[in-house]
C-alpha cells in the first residue's frame, strides 16, 4: 500500500488489491461492484505502456471510421491456453482473498466478456461463491460482426462472430449465514437485491448505451462505464440501502462515483498510479452529474442521449463500408440503410 486519500463518503487507495484485501478486517464490506481486467493480460504494466504509447500489444487501437472515433479494445481472441488458465487462477485467488472481507450474503458484481465469462464463473464457484445470474448491459459495440480476415470480398455475407450488443455483469453471492434471506437481512443487511421500487424488481437486462461524451470528457480511461448503468447496478447491491461497497479494481472510479451520487459509503483500490490520479480527479465530477438520478429507475429524465450517439456510430460504419463520408445524423437514414443489409 502506498497512498490513502479520504473523501466525503468514500476512500480510495493506491495499492495492490490482493495485498490490500489480506489486511482488511473480516466482514468489512456488504457488496462488491468492479470492472476487473477481463483478460488479466491487458492491464499488466507492459501492455498498459503499449496502450499509452499508441502501438503494439494486446490492445487494438482502431482508426476513426467514417468520422466516428473508436475506443481502444483488448483482443481476447489472442489469449493462449496458458493465459486463459492464468486468468482462471487469478480470479480464483481473488475470490479467496476477498471472501473474509465480505459479510455473509454479500453480492459480488463483476463485469465480464462473453468469450471469457465462463472462466471467471468457474473460478468464483471454485472459490465458494454462488452464481446468481448475469445482468446484461445492452449497448452498441464495435466488437464482432467482421467478415473473414483477408477474404472479405470472397465471403461478403459471412461474419465470423455476431455483432456485439451486450456486456455481461456476472452476479455472485457469498452464501448467507442464516437459515433464510429474511434472517440474513436482519442480521447482516445482505442476501437480496434492492428493487427499483416497491413494484419494480431489477431486470436482468438493462438498456445502457455507450458512455456519453460529457463523461468521457471527464475521464479518458479506456474502460469508463456510463453513470446511468453504474448507478442502477450499485444501488441494487445494498438491499436495505445500508453498508459499504468495494471496488478492488477501481480504474476510472465510475463505481465509486456512482456510490457517491447515490449516497452509499464506498472504498476503491487501484494499482496503477496514473489511473489512480485520474480517478481521484474524476470521481467528484462524475458523481456531480445528473443530480436527480440515483439509479432508482431504468431511464433518466435528463439530457443523456447515448442512443443517439450509437445511431451516429452505426450509420458511420455502414456509410464507411460504402465509401461514403458521414456528415449528417438522421435516424431515418439509419433505418433505411439497415433495411438494405
Amino acid at each position: 500500500m502506498r497512498r490513502l486519500f479520504y473523501k466525503p463518503q468514500y476512500r480510495i487507495h493506491n495499492a495492490d488489491a490482493f495485498e490490500w484485501l489480506r489486511l482488511q478486517r473480516p466482514n468489512s464490506f456488504h457488496a462488491v461492484c468492479t470492472d476487473p481486467p477481463y483478460g488479466v493480460l491487458e492491464f499488466t504494466g507492459k501492455e498498459v505502456a503499449k496502450l499509452r504509447a499508441g502501438r503494439g500489444g494486446v490492445w487494438r487501437l482502431p482508426p476513426t471510421i467514417g468520422g466516428s472515433q473508436r475506443d481502444p479494445l483488448p483482443r481476447f481472441t489472442v489469449l493462449t491456453v496458458a493465459q486463459k488458465l492464468e486468468l482462471r487462477r487469478f480470479f480464483h485467488e481473488w475470490g479467496k482473498v476477498l471472501w473474509p472481507a465480505l459479510v455473509p450474503g454479500a453480492h459480488v458484481c463483476v463485469a465480464g466478456h462473453p468469450v471469457l465469462q465462463h472462466l471467471v464463473q468457474n473460478a468464483m464457484v471454485e472459490a465458494g461463491y454462488e452464481v446468481r445470474t448475469a445482468i446484461m448491459r445492452l449497448y452498441f459495440s464495435f466488437r464482432g460482426g467482421d467478415r473473414p480476415k483477408n477474404a472479405e470480398r470472397e465471403f461478403p455475407e459471412v461474419c465470423v462472430t455476431p455483432k456485439g450488443a451486450y456486456e455481461p455483469w456476472m452476479l455472485f453471492r457469498k452464501p448467507i449465514e442464516e437459515k433464510t434471506v429474511a434472517e440474513n437481512l436482519r442480521k447482516w443487511k445482505t442476501g437480496g437485491l434492492r428493487r427499483l421500487s416497491v413494484d419494480k424488481p431489477l431486470p436482468d437486462s438493462i438498456p445502457s448505451g455507450r458512455t456519453p461524451d460529457r463523461e468521457e470528457a471527464i475521464s479518458n480511461h479506456p474502460c469508463l462505464k456510463p453513470q446511468h448503468f453504474m448507478r442502477i447496478i450499485v444501488r441494487t447491491l445494498l438491499p436495505l440501502g445500508e453498508g459499504a461497497i468495494l471496488d478492488p479494481f477501481m480504474g476510472s472510479g465510475s463505481t465509486i462515483a456512482a456510490a457517491e451520487a447515490i449516497g452509499y459509503d464506498s472504498v476503491g483500490v487501484e494499482l496503477d498510479c496514473e489511473y489512480f490520479k485520474l480517478a481521484e480527479r474524476s470521481i467528484p465530477r462524475l458523481a456531480a452529474l445528473y443530480p436527480d438520478f440515483a439509479g432508482q429507475e431504468l431511464q433518466m429524465n435528463v439530457e443523456y442521449r447515448p442512443a443517439e450517439r450509437e445511431d451516429d456510430q452505426q450509420l458511420a460504419m455502414v456509410l464507411s463500408e460504402q465509401g461514403v463520408t458521414y456528415k449528417s445524423k438522421p435516424v431515418s437514414e439509419i433505418k433505411r440503410l439497415r433495411s438494405r443489409h
